[in-house]
């Protein structure tokens, strides 16, 4: 599964680094928060290694 916008990209780069350990789950919120709890580190991996190019800031 590709990442829809930027925003989207940005939320499970955040929530793949809580996975790893690299920061804080409590620091997480939102969208970020619940693709931590929902999914695994590979679909992070995948979500947040989208490239940026062409996506829009927020998915409409």
């Amino acid at each position: 599964m590709k990442a829809q916008s930027k925003a989207q990209q940005e939320a499970a780069g955040a929530a793949l680094s809580a996975k790893k350990g690299d920061s804080k789950v409590s620091d997480l919120k939102g969208a970020s928060k619940q693709m931590y709890e929902s999914m695994t580190e590979a679909q992070l991996e995948e979500l947040a290694g989208t490239s940026r190019e062409g996506l829009p800031e927020k998915k409409s």
